[in-house]
């Protein structure tokens, strides 16, 4: 049995860390391949032979940060960057904490999208593995990690892998999300497309755009990650037999990314043909508005030169004069209507 830390009845540090901060998710001890009953206080958290703790936290303060730090020998730089959220992809060492960042990612649903639809919800979760303890610390309503520690859980050799397996199940856990994202996504931009070339009105313009903002925020969580998965993977303190556990998840990672990729340009060429279909109903309607126009000119210019009140006009005292104009120019409207009718200006 193996101690880290003496505490003293004065410690201030101690005083604070009786109570269990509201950004606890979970706190438990596993040993033997299961979790041992019940939680455990982080501040009563001692390194015993055989043993790693598993601690959750969810956007904890400056306060509980640092508390968790004295327990567990954290850098102070790794508590200044815990507490503040939307960080990159990355992984580091820092003395004998590596430090994984992954991008959360939670598609939201909606009925319809509109101009303001959210369709992807992003957040980050920070592991920091150490030697006998591993914390996870999430940013944000995306990738909550309790179905994460269930499935761990349930397999006794992943939990037997100690801190890393807990690191590795949370990076499969992160890119299993991408992947199902990225299948809603591209249901959405398959119900857009048909929008797009249906008989009926299409999708507008500010939807698209919208649906543009929403897949940046999506890249920026899926496509980072391929380099820190990569550096990983050259950690000597990666255990041998999680290794080939996390190539698995970089090749996963290299589908999500392919996926993800090509939304872009899937989105660009919807846009591209929506807008084509603006362009040309502008045409047809100043076509329209053109051969109704030239339609209207012929009663207005009949009217115009018979409104002229000149003594000597042609049928101006004709019996039969104002019938025989209404009848002209109900004629050459009518032949106008019929030629643009079937110009399809009409």
């Amino acid at each position: 049995m193996f101690k880290l830390w003496r505490r003293r009845a004065d410690d201030p540090v101690a005083a604070p860390r009786r109570r269990n901060p509201d950004s606890v998710v979970d706190c438990a001890v596993y040993r033997s391949g299961g979790r041992k009953p019940g939680t455990v206080h982080f501040g009563q958290a001692h390194r015993r032979r055989g043993e790693f703790l598993w601690l959750g936290l969810h956007e904890p303060d400056l306060g509980t940060m640092r508390a968790v730090a004295h327990t567990f020998g954290l850098h102070d730089l790794v508590v200044e960057q815990t507490v503040e959220d939307g960080h990159r992809p990355a992984v580091e060492t820092i003395g004998e904490v590596t430090r994984l960042v992954l991008r959360t990612a939670r598609y939201v649903e909606h009925e319809e999208l509109t101009a303001t639809s959210e369709v992807v919800d992003t957040g980050d979760v920070t592991v920091l593995i150490g030697p006998w303890f591993v914390i996870t610390v999430r940013h944000g309503a995306a990738g909550a990690l309790w179905r994460v520690r269930q499935e761990a859980e349930k397999r006794p050799e992943l939990v037997r892998s100690g801190p890393w397996g807990v690191a590795y199940a949370v990076a499969n856990r992160m890119v299993d999300d991408y992947l199902e994202v990225a299948a809603e996504v591209e249901r959405d931009l398959e119900r857009l497309e048909e929008e797009t070339f249906a008989t009926r009105r299409s999708a507008d313009i500010a939807h698209f755009y919208q649906l543009k903002r929403e897949m940046v925020e999506l890249k920026r969580a899926v496509l980072p990650l391929s380099e820190p998965l990569a550096r990983l993977l050259d950690l000597t303190v990666l255990p041998p037999g999680l290794r080939p556990y996390f190539v698995d998840v970089r090749g996963r990672l290299a589908r999500a990314t392919d996926r993800v990729a090509g939304f872009d340009d899937l989105l660009n060429s919807i846009l591209q043909a929506r807008l084509t279909q603006v362009t040309l109903e502008q045409n047809n309607d100043m076509r329209m508005i053109a051969a109704w126009a030239a339609i209207a000119a012929i009663p207005t210019v009949g009217a115009g030169i018979y409104g002229m009140n000149f003594a000597n006009m042609p049928g101006i005292d004709s019996r039969y004069g104002f019938s025989v104009t209404i009848v002209i120019i109900v004629l050459v409207c009518s032949g106008l209507f019929w030629r643009f009718k079937r110009a399809g200006w009409l």
